[in-house]
């Protein structure tokens, strides 16, 4: 196997904590874990989360930058050369197509959901939502999907930010990027959560829904709901931390790396919901509010506060941060297979995987408003559906593959020499990846069926 990628690699360890982290952090952290949390009682909910981050997502995003390592090629190459040197089928090389296609399919309508949170930032800013009422934010996010042209827009100039840092490569690009949004992320994340403790006079309040164990509320679809959520999180599944893991420097610890990318993916989860939830309960919102917690409920507290327009531009800043970390790292399987196979440069197929991206998209961007009453699955639209068969279905599969080449395919020496820095813990890594984490995963691919 090659010491180093054609790509590329990161500079240092810190490099690629920052990279793998700005790929986990996400709308997953800010938007999806707050409301799911608010649905699901709060500090139950957060407990079990907390507890499958560790127990099923760490051990799977080792293997995942386990194999990348070994591989040192784009996911999809990397599990033909690994199935190949383990005298395994070649049919595990899907699961680097299948990672690859996730991802280009999550990219397309996360860069419409993307672009939602710049037009807000801008939003925000002209002071719109001072003194706002219920109505007016829900007006305000119907009139924004409901524009096709505004909807198109905002979604093209997400996807030409991600085609332009995927273009510069690893260190000009994915590096570069990293380098300052993942300090830039945390600062805002801290100045938000001072912010709510601050002005909201329901911070404890806060506190108490996110931490406090209410087993009332504790029930089966909450216990999967937290399972899908971890996984999901983490980015795992989807390429893009066997792609990172590629780049990754041979002499640095897979699980102890993956260990601190889980505890930053999981402050910036707990801060979000910290800095959410203050808002909400101060201006006697619904903590449940489902999706729109972060386009309705949140700009309509953030227009009932002092200080709201400025705290409230921050607030989309740092989501669309959030947002463009996690967007290279979706677009990069794709991009690297491509210079690899046609033997083309990065520009070219940063370009060719984004424009066929942003495209594909236009299908999610039309969903809410020329495309609304089209369905495609049941009564899903195409931004439903390929939601739904990328995070319910493709994402999952992918995961329980992962656990068990890793963990029963794989030659046991490549795992051996890619783990040589994690002796102490190896043999429950071992036993997770083998037995825990497919089988945790399985329940919550099987539950989502019945």
């Amino acid at each position: 196997m090659a010491s180093e990628s054609i790509h590329g690699m990161w500079s240092s360890r810190l490099m690629f904590i920052l990279a793998a982290a700005g790929s986990a952090v996400g709308l997953g952290n800010i938007w999806r874990f707050p409301y799911l949390a608010g649905e699901n009682g709060g500090g139950v909910f957060v407990l079990v989360y907390v507890g499958c981050i560790f127990l099923i997502g760490v051990p799977i995003m080792s293997a995942e930058i386990l194999l990348g390592r070994a591989g040192r090629q784009s996911p999809i190459n990397t599990m033909r050369e690994l199935a190949a040197t383990s005298g395994a089928s070649r049919l595990w090389q899907g699961v680097g197509w299948m990672g690859a296609i996730a991802g280009f399919m999550i990219l397309s309508f996360y860069a419409v959901i993307a672009g939602w949170a710049i037009s807000y930032i801008f939003q925000m800013g002209s002071g719109a939502f001072i003194g706002a009422d219920a109505d007016f934010a829900k007006s305000a996010f119907t009139s924004l999907t409901g524009n096709v042209w505004s909807v198109v827009g905002w979604h093209t100039l997400f996807m030409a930010i991600t085609i332009f840092i995927a273009a510069r490569g690893v260190g000009k690009g994915l590096e570069t990027t990293v380098k300052y949004l993942m300090p830039a992320l945390f600062v805002l994340l801290v100045v938000l959560v001072i912010y709510a403790a601050a002005t909201s006079g329901h911070f404890m309040e806060g506190v108490s829904f996110l931490f406090s164990l209410n087993f009332e509320k504790f029930s089966w679809s909450a216990v999967l709901s937290a399972m899908g959520q971890a996984f999901f999180t983490l980015s795992l599944g989807m390429g893009a931390i066997m792609a990172y893991g590629a780049y990754m420097p041979k002499d640095i610890s897979i699980l102890g790396t993956a260990t601190i990318i889980a505890l930053l993916d999981t402050t910036v989860a707990l801060m979000s919901g910290l800095i959410i939830f203050p808002l909400v309960f101060a201006n006697g919102l619904e903590s449940s509010a489902g999706p729109g917690l972060m386009f309705i409920t949140l700009p309509l507290a953030f227009g009932q506060m002092p200080g709201g327009q400025i705290f409230g531009v921050i607030f989309f800043v740092l989501v669309t941060f959030a947002a463009i970390t996690s967007s290279i790292s979706l677009v990069e399987p794709a991009v690297a297979w491509v210079v690899e196979k046609m033997n083309t440069s990065r520009p070219v197929g940063a370009l060719a995987v984004g424009g066929l991206a942003w495209f594909v998209g236009l299908g999610s961007a039309f969903s809410t408003n020329i495309w609304a009453g089209i369905t495609i699955i049941g009564d899903m639209t195409f931004f439903d559906t390929m939601d739904y068969v990328a995070n319910n279905i493709m994402l999952p599969l992918g995961g329980v593959l992962i656990a068990l080449f890793t963990g029963w395919i794989l030659d046991k020496k490549i795992v051996e020499d890619q783990m040589f820095a994690d002796t102490t813990y190896y043999p429950l890594w071992r036993f997770l990846i083998r037995f825990i984490a497919p089988a945790a995963v399985m329940v919550v691919f099987i539950m989502t069926f019945i």
